[in-house]
C-alpha cells in the first residue's frame, strides 16, 4: 500500500462526507477508494470512519488522524512545490456553486475563459439561489455573497455588494419617492426571500440601525421573477446592487433611500481546505478572484 495516496484517499473521504463523492472528486472507481480505506484502516488497526447507509462520519481517532495526515501532505507538497514540480497545468474535473444571477452574469464569463486557457479541465458550475453545503455535495468552490459563519472551511474575500432598494417609474408617479425607511411600512413590498424572508428591512444611517416591519404583498424565492414584478410595479424590491445594476441603466428600475443603506456583504470564494488544494482548484480560485475583482469594477 502507498501510505501517502492512502492518506490522499483518506482526507479526500473526509472531505467530500463520502466515498462515492472522493472517488468522483479524484477520478477514481468506488471499489478501489473503499479497498485504501479498508487497508488503511487495517494497517493502523483502527476505525477512521463511522459508517451508516446514508452517510460516513470520522471517528475520534479519525479525527486526530486527519489532523496529521494534512500536516504531512502539505509538507509533501510544499517540498514537491519548491522543486518545481507543480508547475504543471490544471487538469481534471471543478465543481463551482454560485447564486444563480451573480452567476450568470459574474462567474460563466470567467469559468469560460478559465476553460479556454486550461483546455484539459471540466467545470461542474451549479447556480442557485440556495446553500449549498461543499463536503455533502461535493464541490470544490463557492461564491458566497453573505456573513460567513465560523467553520473549517476557508474563505477568500475577494469584494462588497451592496444591497438595495429599487420601484419602478411608473410606482414611484403613483406613490411619490419614499424619503425614509419607515414609509415602506404603508407602501406595497416585493420579498425576495433568496435574501431574506424576515419580514422587516434592515437600514442604517449614522450607524444606527433602523428594521422596518414592511408591507409585502409578495414573496418569492427567485430573483429573476421578484425583479420582474418590480419593474412591472407590483411593489418596491430590495436586491443586491448586480441584480437591479442593468435596470437601473436602462430606467425600468430607480433606486430609493440610498442613504439608509445597510453594510455591503462580502463576497467570498469558499472552499474546503487551503494548504491541499489540488492544482486545478487553486488556479480557479484565483481566476475567480481576478476576473470577479474586475467585473465588479475593484
Amino acid at each position: 500500500m502507498d501510505k501517502l495516496q492512502a492518506m490522499n484517499t483518506f482526507v479526500q473521504i473526509a472531505d467530500h462526507g463520502s466515498l462515492t463523492s472522493a472517488a468522483e472528486a479524484m477520478d477514481k472507481s468506488l471499489p478501489s477508494v473503499v479497498r485504501v480505506l479498508a487497508s488503511l484502516e487495517d494497517s493502523l488497526q483502527v476505525r477512521l470512519f463511522n459508517r451508516t447507509t446514508r452517510r460516513i462520519a470520522l471517528t475520534e481517532e479519525g479525527r486526530l488522524y486527519l489532523k496529521q495526515c494534512r500536516r504531512i501532505l502539505a509538507d509533501v507538497e510544499e517540498a514537491e512545490r519548491s522543486l518545481g514540480q507543480h508547475q504543471s497545468e490544471p487538469q481534471g474535473l471543478i465543481t463551482i456553486t454560485a447564486p444563480e444571477r451573480f452567476g450568470e452574469m459574474h462567474v460563466a464569463p470567467a469559468v469560460s475563459a478559465f476553460l479556454k486557457r486550461y483546455p484539459n479541465t471540466r467545470v461542474n458550475l451549479l447556480l442557485h439561489d440556495r446553500l449549498v453545503d461543499l463536503l455533502d455535495e461535493g464541490v470544490d468552490i463557492a461564491v458566497r455573497i453573505a456573513h460567513l459563519p465560523d467553520s473549517n472551511l476557508i474563505a477568500k474575500p475577494v469584494s462588497a455588494v451592496r444591497q438595495v432598494v429599487c420601484a419602478s417609474p411608473a410606482l414611484l408617479e403613483q406613490t411619490g419617492i419614499p424619503q425614509s425607511p419607515a414609509e415602506l411600512s404603508d407602501l406595497p413590498c416585493i420579498q425576495f426571500t433568496g435574501m431574506s424572508s424576515s419580514p422587516e428591512w434592515e437600514f442604517f444611517r449614522v450607524d444606527q440601525q433602523h428594521r422596518i416591519p414592511i408591507n409585502n404583498i409578495l414573496n418569492c424565492n427567485q430573483a429573476g421573477a421578484s425583479l420582474d414584478a418590480c419593474m412591472s410595479g407590483v411593489g418596491f424590491g430590495r436586491f443586491l446592487c448586480y441584480q437591479t445594476a442593468p435596470y437601473e441603466k436602462n430606467g425600468r428600475l430607480v433606486k430609493v433611500l440610498s442613504d439608509y443603506e445597510p453594510p455591503a456583504l462580502p463576497l467570498s470564494l469558499v472552499y474546503p481546505h487551503a494548504r491541499l488544494l489540488s492544482i486545478r482548484v487553486r488556479a480557479m480560485v484565483d481566476c475567480l478572484a481576478s476576473s470577479l475583482r474586475t467585473s465588479l469594477g475593484e
